[in-house]
């Protein structure tokens, strides 16, 4: 089997080209480094460049046999959408269209495509399952539905079978430091709380403290970039049994929700250090809770979660963040 991974020298992407020759299967990359680190991609042929560009696609299919694609070629920043909306759309949408053409020019059926939690908007239970209604409230969600939607009519008009993986927030880094989140600019808190406490930075800004949450600051749902990686290869698996036309949309993530003030308390247990915060307005675009029900993945696809400790998460991150502010 091989696999070609959209955005494979990205955060996530990286860490699933490093799993996937960990199980013994094959990947071949294809990313523009806008975001990403040719240094991550453990080896796999690496092709730089749009994942939009026909000639480049059809340039890796024909070198490569293709059996899957996992598509983490992604804009993914909620305030940059809400303030660049277009980028988002022409990023995410309108690039996937011209992705599933080739795919389909080259009889490439099977594609585990990165969507989000943010699919969801403001939610209206405790525990998000995948029934729950989709009313994205930024532009970001709003492009990763569109693509959700794009394959489901794919897979009904042209027989093609997708999984879209709705994450919550992804956290962490590889058990032996070698990987972890190094985007620039950091947005994500989990790195930019270690970060401050490593002395990379100053100190850490949270964006709102009047949410109607316990401390009053976004309770978010962490899962470990580990178990990401995992339950992408277990969709795989199911995914090839399945008859042409299959769709399915899962979760992804611990079913336990951490406020900001939590992960900031956490991290300075973890690290022994100590943290300048300040307080400041809420971002545009960020609901006040998201926590997942991933019991569906649990039961289709066989997938269970190895690291869903925030401690463990943060311990893994503090390790690559010390291993990496020292490079």
């Amino acid at each position: 089997m091989k696999v070609l991974v959209l955005g494979g020298a990205g955060y996530i992407g990286s860490h699933m080209v490093t799993y996937l020759k960990s199980q013994n299967i094959a990947s071949v990359v294809i990313d523009d480094l806008s975001t990403g680190f040719a240094s991550s991609l453990a080896g796999a042929p690496f092709y730089q460049g749009d994942f939009a560009n026909q000639e480049l696609l059809q340039q890796v299919f024909k070198e490569h046999k293709i059996d899957a694609v996992m598509h983490f070629a992604a804009s993914s920043q909620v305030g940059e959408s809400v303030l660049q909306p277009e980028k988002y759309y022409s990023n995410n949408v309108c690039k996937t269209q011209v992705l599933l053409n080739i795919m389909r020019q080259y009889q490439v059926i099977n594609i585990v495509f990165s969507s989000s939690a943010a699919v969801y908007g403001s939610p209206k239970q405790a525990l998000i399952n995948e029934q729950h209604s989709v009313t994205p409230i930024n532009p970001y969600g709003r492009s990763k539905l569109a693509v959700e939607w794009m394959l489901q009519d794919s897979a009904s008009a042209y027989g093609i079978k997708a999984i879209c993986l709705r994450y919550f927030n992804a956290a962490g880094a590889a058990i032996d430091a070698s990987n972890g989140e190094r985007h620039d600019p950091e947005t994500h808190l989990i790195p930019l709380v270690l970060q401050a406490l490593s002395g990379r930075s100053h100190g850490i800004k949270v964006f709102g403290t009047d949410y109607a949450t316990p401390d009053g600051t976004c309770v978010r749902d962490y899962i470990h970039i580990l178990d990401i990686a995992q339950a992408h290869l277990c969709a795989l698996d199911w995914l090839f049994e399945q008859p042409t036309g299959a769709f399915k949309v899962f979760n992804l993530g611990n079913g336990t929700g951490f406020s900001v003030q939590q992960v900031i308390n956490i991290a300075k247990e973890v690290t022994g250090q100590q943290l300048n915060v300040k307080f400041s307005a809420r971002r545009l675009g960020d609901p006040a809770v998201l926590v997942a029900s991933a019991e569906q993945a649990k039961q289709l696809l066989g997938w269970q979660p190895k690291y869903s400790k925030l401690q463990e998460i943060i311990t893994h991150a503090w390790a690559w963040e010390q291993n990496f502010s020292g490079l």
